[in-house]
């Protein structure tokens, strides 16, 4: 592995769904196949599926890693930064400075997100501790990546944690996105980044929802 990090890319391509797309990734991180090292991360919630793909394919445990995005007030849909499970925020200033948004109102939102994931963390694990990647090989997996501020959130709250090294991995990503994750990961694996990147779903047949009881029951399903 090089130490900044590398990319693959290769033509755009389709899934049926989050399992085959999670098929698709594991492919391309069979180097990282029966190691005891490798710990496998999906974010919650529609990473889940994608991860548990891996995990099995990979012979390596799963956990569930939350992130919760931190939406503009009164414009919930557009992201102003991301908080992840250990406490991890990351920030857009760009957005948070061109719409005078008041740190009164980032802390209020961010308060009310933290209280969220905690309440999903225990909805999920039932009080079970998050898997310790200390010292271990990292893979963060989402079922894609638009702006990057979730798995950026992720990155350096696992970064925070002391893994031996992190690994993104998403069946689809903006081009521009995967790149600047490149900084921050040390090795980022893309399956597809369409030219004309939209959205996440663009590529899937059926990119539904993903529930938390569907969340459970991934997580109770053994990978071996």
């Amino acid at each position: 592995m090089t130490p900044d990090g590398f990319l693959r890319r290769t033509a755009t391509r389709t899934f049926r769904d989050r399992r085959e797309a999670g098929h698709a990734l594991a492919d391309q991180l069979r180097s990282y196949r029966d190691r005891d090292d490798v710990l496998v991360f999906g974010l919650a919630r529609g990473g889940l599926p994608v991860a548990w793909e891996v995990a099995a394919a990979l012979h390596a445990p799963l956990d569930v890693f939350l992130v919760r995005k931190l939406g503009v007030p009164g414009w919930s849909e557009l992201a102003m930064g991301a908080v992840a499970s250990g406490g991890g925020v990351v920030m857009n200033d760009d957005v948070v400075s061109s719409l005078r948004i008041t740190d009164e109102q980032v802390r209020e939102v961010i308060e009310r997100e933290t209280a969220e994931l905690a309440r999903r963390e225990d909805a999920y694990r039932g009080g079970r501790p998050v898997a310790d990647p200390r010292g271990k090989v990292v893979i963060l997996v989402d079922d894609g990546i638009a702006t990057g501020a979730s798995m950026l959130a992720a990155v350096r709250a696992v970064r925070a944690a002391g893994p031996r090294s992190i690994v993104v991995a998403v069946p689809v990503g903006a081009p521009s996105t995967c790149r600047e994750l490149e900084l921050e990961a040390d090795e980022v694996v893309c399956v597809t980044m369409p030219p004309g990147f939209e959205a996440v779903g663009q590529v899937y047949g059926d990119f539904h929802q993903v529930s938390d009881d569907e969340v459970r029951a991934t997580l109770a399903t053994p990978t071996g």
